[in-house]
This record gives C-alpha cells, sequence and structure tokens, in this order.
C-alpha cells in the first residue's frame, strides 16, 4: 500500500471511528462496538499496525487493561490492550497503544512479546482485515498494573543519579559461575541513539577494551548508518551485525544466534553482545552461555533481572520482580532447554544448554571451542 493510500485509509478509518464514538455517546450506550480496521503494515518482527490509532480506540471505550478479542481471517485471539509489549509475559499477545519508532505518532499495534504475531497467525496480507471487540472491561486490570511497574524508563541521564553511566547504558560483565573474569559483556546498544544511551555504552565498551561484538538488532547497513559511526569506539572492533527479530522459537533466530556465538568463538574476547536496550534478545543470549558455562538458576536470573533494575527500578524481593523474572526468563528457557522449569533439582541447566545449541546447529567441537573462549579471563589486557 502506498503512502497515499494508506493515510487515506486511516483517515477515512478514523472518520468512521469518531462518528461512531460521537453516537455511541448520544445513544448513552457504554458497550464498545465493533471495530473493523486494516492492517497498515507488518514490520520484520512480525507485529502487525493497524490503520486505526489509540485516539480513536479510546473514544469508543476501549483502553488499557481491557481484555479484547482480535478477529484476522477467521482467527481469533484474545489479547488485552497495554503500552508496552512487556505489559504480558513472553509469548503472550498483546494489542499495544505506542509511539512509532519510525514515525512519531502514536499506533496500534498487534504483537506477541518475543515473538512473530503474523507467522502466528498466518497472517502476510499488508490489507487484511482486522476485527475488534470487548472481551471483558478491564478484565486485565490487576496484571497490567503490575506489568506497569516497567513503564517508568526514562531516557533522561539526570533521571538516574544513583547509577553509574556503564549502570545507566545496561552496560556489565557477565560474573556468572564458569566465565572468564572480563571476558563477556552485554549492553544496550552503544550506536543507536534512540534510548540516549550509545555514547555512555560506547564508553563502557573502550573502558572494557572490547575486541569482538555481536549486534542482534541492526543489518550491516543500519548499523553503519547511525550517526557519527565511524568515530565511535565501537566502529574499531570486530562486528558482526545479525539483524535478529524477537521470536526466539523462530528457526532464523537459532540459525542467526549460532552465526553469532560461532563469531565469537572464532574471534578473541572480551566480547560484547547487544541488541538494542540489551534486555529481551541479548539477555536470552546471555542466559544460555551462562548455563552453558555451569551458572545455575539464581544466578542467571539475577544477572537477566540487572536488567529491570537498571532501566526501571525493579528491586529483588518485590512482587513485580518475581512476576517478571518468572514470566520472561525463566519461561523461555524453560521452553528452549525443553524442561517444565530450570528451577527443577534435577535440571543440569549446562547440559540442557550444550543439547540447545547443539539443536540450533552448532557441534560439539564448536560448542567446545566457544566455552573453552568463554572461561578464559580477559580481564587488564594490554
Amino acid at each position: 500500500m502506498n503512502r497515499a493510500k494508506r493515510s487515506a485509509v486511516i483517515l477515512a478509518a478514523a472518520v468512521l471511528l469518531l462518528a461512531c464514538a460521537f453516537a455511541l455517546r448520544a445513544a448513552g450506550d457504554r458497550t464498545p462496538p465493533r471495530i473493523e480496521a486494516k492492517i497498515a503494515e507488518i514490520n520484520k518482527y512480525g507485529n502487525l499496525i493497524l490503520t486505526v490509532g489509540p485516539e480513536s480506540l479510546t473514544a469508543l471505550g476501549y483502553e488499557p487493561g481491557d481484555m479484547i478479542l482480535v478477529e484476522i481471517g477467521g482467527a481469533g485471539l484474545r489479547m488485552p490492550i497495554g503500552t508496552s509489549y512487556s505489559d504480558v509475559d513472553s509469548g503472550e499477545p498483546i494489542c499495544c497503544y505506542k509511539t512509532s519508532t519510525t514515525t512519531g505518532t502514536q499506533v496500534v499495534v498487534l504483537a506477541l512479546n518475543g515473538g512473530n504475531l503474523a507467522q502466528e497467525l498466518g497472517v502476510s496480507d499488508p490489507d487484511a482485515a482486522v476485527t475488534i471487540s470487548m472481551a471483558a472491561k478491564q478484565g486485565y486490570a490487576d496484571e497490567y498494573e503490575l506489568h506497569r511497574l516497567t513503564a517508568s524508563r526514562s531516557n533522561d541521564r539526570a533521571d538516574y543519579p544513583k547509577l553509574s553511566d556503564a549502570e545507566y547504558a545496561n552496560f556489565r560483565a557477565a560474573e556468572t559461575r564458569g566465565m572468564g573474569a572480563g571476558t563477556l559483556f552485554r549492553s544496550s546498544s552503544p550506536i543507536d541513539p534512540a534510548l540516549n544511551r550509545s555514547a555512555e555504552a560506547d564508553a563502557a565498551l573502550f573502558e572494557a577494551q572490547v575486541r569482538t561484538v555481536v549486534n542482534m538488532a541492526d543489518s550491516e547497513e543500519t548499523m553503519r548508518q547511525y550517526a557519527d559511526y565511524g568515530l565511535t569506539h565501537y566502529a574499531a572492533c570486530d562486528v558482526l551485525a545479525l539483524d535478529m527479530g524477537t521470536d526466539f522459537a523462530d528457526a532464523d533466530f537459532r540459525q542467526k544466534l549460532t552465526e553469532g556465538l560461532r563469531f565469537i568463538a572464532s574471534h578473541d574476547g572480551p566480547y560484547l553482545i547487544h541488541c538494542k536496550e540489551g534486555k529481551d534478545r541479548t539477555g536470552f543470549a546471555a542466559a544460555v552461555l551462562e548455563c552453558l558455562m555451569g551458572a545455575d538458576a539464581d544466578e542467571v536470573v539475577r544477572d537477566y533481572m540487572l536488567s529491570y533494575t537498571n532501566f526501571y527500578g525493579i528491586e529483588p524481593g518485590t512482587k513485580a520482580y518475581e512476576k517478571i523474572a518468572a514470566g520472561n526468563i525463566e519461561t523461555v528457557l524453560a521452553r528452549a532447554f525443553g524442561v517444565s522449569s530450570i528451577r527443577d533439582g534435577n535440571a543440569d541447566l549446562r547440559a540442557l544448554a550444550e543439547a540447545y545449541l547443539e539443536g540450533c546447529g552448532m557441534s560439539r567441537d564448536e560448542i567446545s571451542l566457544l566455552k573453552e573462549k568463554l572461561g578464559r579471563d580477559c580481564g587488564g589486557l594490554d
């Protein structure tokens, strides 16, 4: 759909929805009507951007915390309305009211947190019809309020006076059992300025003397188009750009993860893995590697949750902390490893990580070399 046609469709849909809203209020009917919309775009993550915006849906009575039924091409799926993908657990669907990172406008996005909704529903036509109806007014309110604790991230450095620059950039070493000292680091993007953390991340990268970088978020072309890329310390490293999606179970994700780990095994450390926030794709990759090197579940979860502490102030021991850990890294790792829980006393996380990487296509020799590289101490390199 070209830009002019899309704009016309969006305008017509907005006018229709607003007319319905006025009619609804005039009639005194508080039951939100069914909404007919179309898909304006299917992005690279499989998220469906609709032709209607949050203001139009809100005017009709659809608000965050509501549970809705979305029907596309004969398939129906219940999902809550929220304002962040993390308002639901990993693998769960959501209707998200958010700001587009490309246009800066408010959009309605149907997504699968950590997955590919278009693929899940078998949707490939960007003009496909979508019907939205109310399933339960504020039927997700309690869960929404709990998840909303993660909406407090700011991109203003002044809002994090207690954090070091490295912590603000979500930059840290993996210090779990078996990992070499100063060998593997993780971070938000040192080159993408969207979160206003790239300068701090790049400085921390330089301080850590990182030599090898696996960029899980960008393509080679996108990576080199960031402003002042050539002036960064990052640009002097050996960098592999993987342009990965967020669906951990997808074959493409597994193939690209394998490519990234082979890159690490064939290069010298210290190493950095990052995506955009350094939380989801990076969090999963770091967790697999920590398990591979001998970390237990407590260590893995503690390192993963540091991102939520750095970004959102979620502290250990709180209800939100336990909920987020259980609904994200614990669930995702258990699915990847094919076990009911990573906290099962009989779960050998090292063996499970090795089996997972073999299933992704790595040979035993490649895994052994990877373990050897990650087990070396790199701290204090000249």
